[in-house]
């Protein structure tokens, strides 16, 4: 089992790697001098396919424990949802001296961690993500919260795990739709990380496509430090380090709300993806041949993502509503090159729609 220390100003906790290092919570939950008080939100999913090692790990608790599944879906990531596990914590008699653990994809971490993070003022919390985006992405960070009418994330709270878990054994039954998912947010952390990492993700592409166990874990590991490092310098988004992590962000946003969530967020930041990278070749900041080679990648997944049809005003408007602008301006995150970024970059809304047409061709239906 190998580690990894977020070390924040206030607050620090490890992230565990591992196959089969599921078992170990009970373990890991003693040694951190955690609530024997626990509660799970497991995701549907999960506890279809992993019954058996969530079975597994309930009878080595100690004492009681509740748990409630979620299904974990845009739809879901709401009010309602947040009140059922609340009234379910409720019901069963919980209190502030309460270890919440949430095992599933993003969906599942955003809505547990916030529920863990307003219940009671705030109780303990443990993050298992069980999907490869997750993994890469919500894993570290400590971003919580569910969506309000068309706006993602509008109602949230930083809020950091006592550790995370990430177990590649989960990879094992994700569905290849979610492993896309994945994928084009490592593809997001090659352009950040810088043209080295790009090169080692379009040289194992094939094997990442079949979740490749040795494969998987480096590059999971290689993603996870990096946001890491941008968290360690800017957890609450003050200083605008973090800003690079938004890159694709503002156009995948749109893209999800404008198609009404018929897309998965991971398929979205793809499509971004494409969107920021033509918007910063228009924009004079990325050179054709870059754009060509960063595109080649996006093109390869894109075969796996359909959109039936799309109205550029709309997502224009939608845009603007984004949580990430100031003072009502659109603020995008562009790219020079593979580890040279620029953030609140304006654009004009001409060149908006040529970064969205020409970034969605790929994935017209």
């Amino acid at each position: 089992m190998n580690k990894i220390k977020i070390n924040l100003k206030e607050k620090s906790y490890p992230v565990y790697f591992g196959e089969n290092i599921f078992s170990k919570i009970p373990e890991l939950n003693k040694s951190l001098n955690l609530s024997k008080n626990i509660f799970l939100v497991v995701d549907g999913n999960v506890l279809k396919h992993h019954r058996r090692l969530i079975n597994g790990l309930i009878e080595k608790f100690d004492t009681g424990f509740s748990f409630i599944e979620f299904h974990a879906d845009e739809e879901s990531k709401s009010y309602e949802s947040l009140n059922k596990i609340y009234s379910a914590m409720l019901a069963k008699g919980y209190s502030r001296d309460t270890l919440l653990i949430a095992i599933g994809g993003g969906i599942t971490g955003d809505i547990a961690g916030f529920a863990a993070a307003t219940f009671a003022r705030g109780i303990q919390y443990v993050h298992v993500p069980t999907t490869l985006l997750a993994m890469v992405d919500s894993s570290v960070g400590g971003k919580t919260g569910i969506n309000f009418g068309d706006t993602k994330n509008i109602v949230g709270a930083f809020y950091q795990p006592k550790y995370v878990l990430i177990d590649s054994v989960f990879l094992k039954t994700l569905p290849q739709d979610e492993t896309i998912c994945g994928i084009g947010e490592i593809v997001k952390y090659g352009l950040l990380i810088g043209d080295d990492f790009f090169n080692v993700i379009e040289k194992k592409y094939t094997k990442l496509i079949q979740c490749d166990k040795s494969t998987v874990n480096k590059i999971v590991q290689t993603c996870v430090q990096f946001k890491a490092s941008i968290v360690e310098n800017d957890e609450m988004e003050i200083s605008g380090l973090r800003k690079v992590l938004n890159i694709g962000h503002t156009f995948a946003h749109a893209i999800e709300v404008e198609q009404k969530h018929k897309i998965k967020h991971g398929q979205a930041v793809i499509v971004g993806l494409a969107c920021a990278l033509h918007l910063s070749n228009k924009m004079n900041l990325l050179n054709d041949d870059e754009l060509q080679k960063y595109l080649s990648l996006i093109i390869k997944l894109a075969g796996k993502i359909k959109i039936a049809g799309y109205d550029p005003n709309k997502l224009y408007e939608i845009m603007k509503r984004d949580k990430k602008n100031r003072a009502d301006v659109i603020n995008f995150v562009l790219l020079k090159k593979a580890g040279s970024i620029l953030v609140d970059i304006e654009a004009a809304r001409q060149d908006v729609f040529y970064a969205l047409n020409n970034g969605i061709q790929y994935f017209v239906n």
